[in-house]
């Protein structure tokens, strides 16, 4: 498998998910790529969790500003964090809009230490057709009670090794050698074996 057939989607409001999906890209490389709503959600806490809870309740699915072929990727990550305990709407929508037949699926998650509810398994069920692998599970911040980005000091170095580990754990990259150029540093990261 070589980076460019891969690719990372995630959605991220307090950037834990975001630092987890770079963590990924640093390892695995391929394509980032950051979901984006054509209407926001609103700033405020209870704004944003009322809004989520209508449009789970309605089966509302966002429309998405961002728009991805999935041509030529294999292996597509998706990151989120739990939202009242599901899959975040906008990732319903990416889910939803794009075919994944044949295609291996990742989900990864940051939580506020409620755990990935239904998230994964809703995964599963917008991908019939494709194999979802194990997913990944860390607590970021507790957007609640005012605890935003915690992806730092020994709590990224920790979150790092476990998602190190995880990916070990796949197995689908321990026997592939790959080069991988950084284009956007303008460096190339060499032969990278896991």
């Amino acid at each position: 498998m070589h980076s460019e057939e891969i690719l990372i989607v995630y959605i991220s409001r307090t950037n834990n998910t975001r630092a987890v999906a770079e963590m990924i890209h640093e390892r695995v490389g391929g394509k980032l790529v950051k979901l984006a709503l054509e209407t926001p959600y609103p700033k405020e806490y209870d704004a944003i969790v009322a809004q989520v809870a209508k449009e789970n309740e309605e089966n509302i699915l966002p429309p998405l500003k961002t728009k991805i072929s999935l041509k030529g990727y294999k292996t597509i990550f998706v990151g989120f964090p739990t939202w009242g305990m599901q899959l975040p709407p906008p990732m319903k929508t990416f889910l939803s809009e794009n075919d994944f037949d044949a295609k291996s699926v990742i989900p990864f998650n940051t939580n506020a230490g409620f755990g990935i509810g239904s998230s994964f398994e809703t995964v599963k069920r917008l991908c019939p057709n494709s194999e979802v692998l194990k997913g990944f599970s860390t607590q970021g911040g507790i957007e609640r009670d005012g605890i935003l980005y915690v992806m730092e000091g020994e709590k990224e170095m920790e979150v790092r090794k476990a998602v190190n580990q995880w990916l070990d754990s796949l197995q689908i990259f321990s026997s592939v050698s790959f080069l991988y150029e950084n284009k956007a540093q303008g460096k190339s990261h060499g032969k990278v074996s896991f």
